[in-house]
């Protein structure tokens, strides 16, 4: 059986590819993945209940190392529910990074709090601790027991790191001011499934983890996402949430406003032959990425992607910074050529304080955000990626 994959950019479906295009990242389509979807139609235990919702929900959270773990139908879905169990009210603040992808950002929007966008760390791209920790010091004011904003006066009320590119962030100097200051750390861990950092699997670092299966991710349900905590209450009740807040389903009875964030059995049972996949995928990506830095290191003017000593990154989207005046084309001058060549590579997002949607939101010397949006670009790093393929992309880079 021939399986026709598709081209899939990031965040967004895309078209089959074509003859000789060589597509960002795409699903690797290789295990029990039609077995269990095939039980699931042969069953017809189609929709958001049934037996591989559980399985996944179970597997996930032993791989992750949390006790109770609660499927959703997006990523986003998940970060809307976790900011929402843990607390985070109407004009509370969030700190998020400014150089991630839109989804946590709006999930803090979503239940009437506001994000505050904190600067990029230089070398490995994720949320700055260090200005994490000058925002809360400076910034802020320790009164009645609460951590307010100076300059709004609203509560600060979490902190939202995300683990961009599969690299995990330094979480120990955030997590230790967290609990000084009683804020909650939901971690997006949307992009790093399977990374570590100093030891420990991320999603499992702060109260309340997230994790998105888009087409693009390293494991994927079609979509999807999964909660992860060791908090019995804040499970229960994301539970309660993301099936409608159903007091009685007989009777149809509902005491909150609920949501239909489920994920179905189908997704589920992709999801759970994907993650059997999971060891063999991030070593093909860990592979991928030191050819990369291999083939990469002395072309002037390209920056490989680097990994910290106190990380394991799953190199999720294998990512470069091109200097323009060493390299003699800018990132999108090389997108183009890439593209015109059959090469799919993509841009970092436009750090988030510069979107029209979130222009109202405080935002904290975002310099280093703004110089990697402009430099850096996204390689093909598909886990079936091909020699002949990345040999094909590095040769175009050195030409």
């Amino acid at each position: 059986m021939s399986i026709v994959r598709a081209s899939t950019s990031c965040n967004e479906p895309g078209t089959p590819a074509a003859e000789g295009h060589i597509p960002l990242s795409i699903p690797e389509i290789r295990g029990n993945e039609w077995k269990y979807v095939k039980e699931c139609l042969d069953t017809g235990w189609v929709s958001s209940v049934g037996a591989f919702v559980d399985r996944f929900e179970r597997e996930l959270a032993a791989r992750v190392g949390t006790r109770f773990s609660v499927a959703t139908s997006t990523g986003t879905a998940a970060l809307h529910i976790a900011l929402l169990v843990s607390g985070v009210q109407q004009n509370d603040e969030v700190l998020v990074p400014t150089l991630t992808f839109i989804a946590p950002a709006n999930a803090v929007r979503y239940v009437g709090a506001w994000p505050v966008f904190i600067d990029a760390e230089p070398r490995y791209w994720q949320m700055d601790p260090q200005k994490t920790l000058d925002f809360l010091e400076r910034s802020c004011v320790w009164t009645r027991r609460e951590l307010r904003n100076r300059t709004t006066g609203r509560r600060i009320k979490a902190i939202l790191p995300v683990h961009i590119l599969g690299h995990p962030a330094d979480l120990d100097p955030i997590l230790e001011k967290a609990f000084e200051y009683g804020l909650v750390v939901v971690e997006d861990a949307t992009e790093s499934l399977g990374a570590a950092y100093k030891g420990r699997t991320v999603g499992r670092l702060g109260q309340i983890g997230c994790f998105s299966f888009n087409g693009n991710k390293l494991i994927t349900s079609g979509g999807g996402g999964m909660i992860v905590t060791d908090n019995q209450d804040w499970a229960k009740k994301a539970r309660y949430l993301t099936t409608q807040a159903k007091d009685d389903p007989v009777e149809f009875i509902h005491g909150e406003l609920g949501y239909n964030y489920r994920l179905t059995n189908i997704q589920a049972a992709l999801g759970c032959a994907q993650l059997e996949q999971l060891d063999s995928y991030i070593a093909a990506k860990r592979r991928i990425a030191a050819v990369y830095a291999q083939g990469l290191n002395n072309v002037c003017g390209i920056l490989p992607m680097q990994e910290a000593p106190h990380s394991h990154s799953i190199f999720w989207m294998y990512t470069i910074l091109v200097d323009p005046d060493r390299y003699g084309l800018d990132s999108r001058a090389l997108l183009g050529k890439f593209d015109r060549m059959g090469i799919q590579t993509r841009p970092l997002w436009q750090p988030l304080h510069l979107s029209t949607v979130h222009r109202a939101a405080q935002a904290v010397d975002c310099s280093v955000a703004e110089r990697l949006g402009k430099t850096a670009l996204s390689l093909p790093c598909s886990v079936g990626l091909s020699n002949a393929a990345q040999s094909r992309v590095i040769e175009a880079l050195k030409h």
